[in-house]
């Protein structure tokens, strides 16, 4: 690949669909993304995240010889992976709520459901982007921080409730 362009927006696309891959790759393109790679299975999708480092990982949830959230959970617990902390974008065609939660729990950062437009997809980079959240290793669980949102209870409301356990 002597003509290769890596960029610091790369963007892995994994998708059992080659069709599917690269439509999502036009939506890339049509949000300025330049640095776009494909891989049609698990297998393939591991040995590029081995290879070289991403932004953002796309994946379907239904890839071949193993499916999204599998190779998530992989992924996040490989310690020797460079792109173990990526950012994971999963996309399905007909996800109920129990796999969203599964995708969420194997360390997925947002969700797509299929079909989808390029200002969804757009929705998501750019949360990413805005809202980085850290990574967390706790007992099973490998990922981003899962609440969206911190909350500062602030100042006054400790001082009463120190008051009121000493009062």
């Amino acid at each position: 690949m002597a003509n290769e362009e890596i960029t610091k927006h790369g963007v892995l696309v994994a998708d059992h669909s080659p069709h599917m891959a690269a439509l999502v790759g036009v939506m890339l393109r049509s949000l300025g993304r330049k640095d776009i790679r494909e891989a049609y299975d698990a297998s393939r999708t591991l040995t590029e995240l081995n290879r070289r480092a991403f932004d953002v990982l796309i994946i379907n949830d239904a890839l071949d010889s193993m499916d999204g959230v599998a190779l998530t959970r992989k992924l996040r617990a490989s310690l020797d992976c460079q792109n173990r902390h990526i950012p994971i974008i999963m996309m399905s065609a007909a996800p109920d709520a129990k796999r969203i939660a599964d995708a969420r729990d194997a360390g997925v950062t947002e969700f797509l459901r299929k079909p989808f437009a390029a200002s969804h997809l757009q929705t998501r980079l750019t949360s990413i982007e805005n809202n980085p959240r850290g990574f967390i290793e706790a007992g099973q669980y490998k990922g981003p921080d899962r609440r969206r949102r911190v909350i500062d209870v602030g100042d006054e409301r400790r001082e009463r409730d120190t008051e009121s356990k000493a009062g």
